[in-house]
């Protein structure tokens, strides 16, 4: 069970920090009252819950490593034959809310991106949406794990990329 100041990931929403716990509608169940910290608002999820994964910041040890496996990441473009089954593929991987998919998501609509400006074409909306949706939770996560802004993140990233290059 997390504790009141605990910053925590809370599916596609990002970091949110723990405020308190509450009882809503005289329920008799715990519920986590999180705060995030790039969107307003505050969200009440059951403490005893599976349905949206909950779980703590990554270290700055875990950040730091998942920021040296750059050079070596093999970034797959994804195609699939129509745009639902596209949108269904990168929904499943920001589901998993695993920094290392993300981090591959947000490298392959990156490069999707310079294929279609090279042939004077528009990215996708829906490569745009999710490419943008992965790197708010990835950058949030690892601006708080490295405690940075998140505004550095992708100068950091970019940087990291550009060393063995």
């Amino acid at each position: 069970m997390y504790q009141i100041g605990d910053l925590v990931v809370y599916g596609s929403i990002g970091v949110c920090r723990v405020d308190g716990f509450s009882h809503p509608d005289s329920s008799s169940k715990l519920f986590y009252c999180l705060s995030p910290l790039y969107q307003t608002g505050v969200i009440h999820t059951p403490v005893e819950s599976d349905k949206v994964p909950l779980r703590p910041v990554m270290a700055a040890e875990t950040a730091e490593a998942l920021l040296s496996q750059l050079p070596t990441i093999h970034v797959e473009i994804y195609k699939e034959r129509t745009i639902q089954q596209l949108a269904q593929r990168y929904q499943a991987v920001l589901q998993t809310g695993d920094p290392l998919q993300l981090l591959s998501l947000s490298l392959s609509v990156q490069q999707k991106r310079r294929q279609a400006e090279a042939q004077n074409r528009r990215l996708g909306m829906v490569d745009e949406r999710y490419g943008r949706q992965a790197e708010r939770l990835l950058f949030g996560e690892l601006a708080v794990a490295l405690d940075m802004s998140i505004d550095d993140i992708p100068h950091l990233i970019f940087s990291r990329l550009n060393e063995n290059a």
